[in-house]
């Protein structure tokens, strides 16, 4: 994974410590929190597609990340998901196994199969109910879930904004994101990998709450 700070939300088996294992998505009725959970990984892979053959070595608005790199992370965090939630596997038995390059001499490929391999291992019959073992301990995998889905949802933002998309997110996955994030949002600049959140405008809508509260600057 990369070193880069990330300025918003970023819920790979590692990078979850000082969570509390708590979140809207903990509760949340199964069959929706998987129909955002599709949503949030169909919005990124429509960006991702878009990405242009000399835009990968682009800026984001995550620090120190390029547009590969910012991609990189997000499959490296497609790739943890069956082996914690289909396997049991804990974040000590997997180790370096997705450490490095991810992406490989196609990066679109390379995401497309690790976004079906996640989204299958989440839709698998009971695979909400299950717990999963990440860095900081033991959590529901409809609690990851949720985390996974928000920040396919931020991170879809930055990644539009980097090569010059479409930067409006849909309605539905800012206000699950929202509900999922808010709870522990101040737990994430704590940890000193996230940015300082930015006090919002009085008229902000949504869309802004969400990314000033994970430290974006529109």
């Amino acid at each position: 994974m990369s070193d880069a700070k990330d300025t918003g939300a970023s819920t790979s088996a590692e990078d979850t410590e000082g969570t509390d294992g708590r979140g809207t998505a903990d509760g949340a009725d199964r069959r929706s929190l998987l129909a955002r959970h599709a949503e949030a990984l169909d919005l990124f892979t429509d960006r991702v597609h878009a990405v242009g053959a000399g835009q990968w070595d682009d800026a984001t608005p995550c620090t120190d990340w390029t547009v590969r790199d910012l991609v990189a992370h997000l499959t490296s965090e497609q790739l943890w998901v069956p082996p914690l939630v289909r396997d049991g596997a804990t974040t000590e038995s997997v180790g370096d196994a997705f450490d490095g390059d991810v992406l490989g001499p196609d990066p679109v490929t390379s995401w497309d199969t690790a976004a079906a391999a996640s989204r299958a291992a989440f839709r698998a019959a009971g695979a909400l109910d299950r717990t999963v073992r990440l860095s900081f301990g033991e959590t529901s995998a409809a609690f990851y879930c949720g985390q996974m889905t928000t920040d396919l949802v931020v991170h879809a933002w930055d990644l539009s904004r980097a090569i010059g998309a479409d930067e409006a997110l849909p309605a539905g996955l800012v206000d699950f994101a929202l509900g999922e994030v808010s709870p522990y949002a101040a737990e994430l600049e704590k940890s000193g990998l996230f940015a300082p959140a930015v006090q919002p405008p009085p008229d902000a809508d949504a869309q802004t709450e969400l990314l000033n509260l994970l430290g974006r600057r529109m």
